[in-house]
């Protein structure tokens, strides 16, 4: 008999020969491979090669045992070595009870002996698709930590010593051990990230996952099987279950980044499930239950937030219970000495470059200067700065200051993509113009440029990588 899925490798440990041979027929065309063990020493050893999707466990091996001490013995080895494992206990006609006592101590479910082949082949078919099942929410909870980690060697902790940070620490310190949502404001490259990971890293959460989703990134067909999860076939692509990244987060905290950039149409999605606290997969019409705290950070000044035609209230409201506003790097000019010393630092680390002196006139020039893409375009003139410079101290043109984002010198308007196209034919020039151009035209709002640009918000991130915007 064929079944529609073939699983990995079946196990089977029971005394009789004969039901050994009995099993591994009826069951060899559902798995790749089954093996058989009359003593179960020798089944646990062969765990330790590949783990089974089923283990099918006899009870009794003693001639006479009826108590399946000795099962149950066993049941504890396999469980200590596999606690995913999932075992299928075969007992007598008789042993209801016995079976009930086993799935106390970690069984599966059971087969009574002698068994029906259509219940045999159900019962293993259904063990074997939950141990599937388990390992896939595993491996997309790992998936979900690796996707949010931080980049190795680009982690960078919250930096700043002025007022205006003071005030962000302190609701921070208020804020984290509770349960309470969090609304992060901000312009880009400000650190609204870093503060989640803050939130997170001291709350009573700490030692869950903490889930990303970058919803100006989410496709908005898509936007439903991205946080909810979908069911095998509720889509062309769907080729198997797949949980989503509100499910991923249980027990831990979802982040949910530029929440100001979610369309209209889709918002109420997010707060019926952040009112019921239920998820339904694409697809499926069973609710699952999440238990998460969620931070969720925006661009999105705080008047057109409150645009009942471009954001709901409501779902406002279930957001911000704390608000939490992050000051542009122009107001915390203080702050810029500690932040330029901590990146020339660290990537005169990453790069095997000594730590050069900082003049006082560069410092002053650095602190003068306004910072259009704030911490993120600070990060990147030091990275840029310690590649490039070669004398004993750094000077100005080290970090490549754009005229435009410095306060304090007056400079002729940028030139239009037009003009730059015609006095300058140099291609990466006017790539940077026109890239610089469209963040200026729209305060720096990735999502407008990018869209402006005919570009996916992660081109303009490349291209802003590129040309240290």
């Amino acid at each position: 008999m064929t079944q529609s899925r073939r699983f990995s490798r079946c196990i089977i440990v029971d005394d009789d020969p004969d039901i050994l041979m009995s099993a591994r027929l009826l069951l060899r065309d559902m798995f790749r491979d089954v093996a058989t063990f009359q003593a179960p020493q020798e089944a646990i050893a062969a765990m330790e090669q590949e783990l089974p999707d089923v283990v099918l466990l006899d009870a009794n091996f003693g001639r006479g045992a009826t108590n399946a001490a000795e099962g149950f013995h066993w049941l504890g080895e396999i469980l200590k070595r596999d606690p995913e494992a999932v075992v299928v206990m075969i007992t007598a006609h008789a042993g209801i009870s016995v079976a009930v006592d086993a799935m106390k101590r970690g069984a599966t479910d059971f087969v009574s002996k002698p068994w029906s082949n259509e219940r045999l082949l159900a019962t293993v078919r259904t063990a074997a698709a939950l141990r599937n099942s388990r390992e896939e929410a595993v491996s997309e909870r790992k998936r979900s930590a690796a996707i949010t980690a931080p980049a190795a060697g680009g982690e960078s902790p919250l930096l700043g010593r002025s007022p205006a940070m003071a005030r962000v620490y302190s609701l921070i310190e208020r804020a984290a051990p509770t349960d309470a949502n969090v609304l992060i404001l901000g312009e880009n490259g400000t650190g609204k990230e870093l503060v989640a990971r803050e939130l997170h890293a001291r709350s009573r959460r700490a030692d869950q996952v903490l889930v990303s989703v970058d919803l100006g990134a989410v496709a908005e067909s898509l936007f439903e099987s991205e946080l909810f999860g979908h069911m095998k076939g509720a889509f062309t692509d769907a080729k198997g279950d797949r949980i989503g990244r509100m499910q991923a987060a249980d027990g831990g905290t979802l982040f949910l980044d530029e929440i100001g950039n979610l369309p209209l149409h889709l918002q109420p999605k997010l707060l019926t499930a952040l009112e019921q606290r239920k998820v339904t997969p694409v697809g499926g019409n069973k609710p699952v239950g999440i238990d998460v705290r969620v931070i969720a950070a925006t661009n999105v000044p705080v008047d057109q937030l409150g645009d009942e035609s471009r954001f709901r209230q409501d779902l406002l409201f279930r957001l911000n219970t704390v608000e939490i506003e992050l000051p542009p790097l122009r107001d915390r000019r203080e702050d810029v000495p500690v932040l330029v010393d901590h990146f020339v630092a660290q990537y005169a680390k990453k790069y095997g470059k000594p730590v050069r002196e900082i003049p006082p006139t560069v410092m002053a020039a650095l602190q003068d200067y306004d910072w259009p893409g704030n911490i993120r375009a600070l990060r990147h003139a030091a990275e840029r700065a310690v590649i490039l410079s070669d004398g004993d101290a750094f000077t100005v043109e080290d970090f490549s200051l754009s005229r435009g984002g410095s306060a304090p010198r007056a400079v002729a308007p940028a030139p239009t993509p037009a003009a730059a196209a015609r006095d300058d034919l140099n291609l990466e020039r006017a790539e940077k113009q026109i890239v610089e151009q469209a963040l200026k035209k729209h305060a720096y709002n990735i999502s407008l440029a990018a869209q402006e640009l005919g570009l996916t918000r992660a081109s303009l991130y490349r291209r802003m990588e590129k040309h240290g915007l």
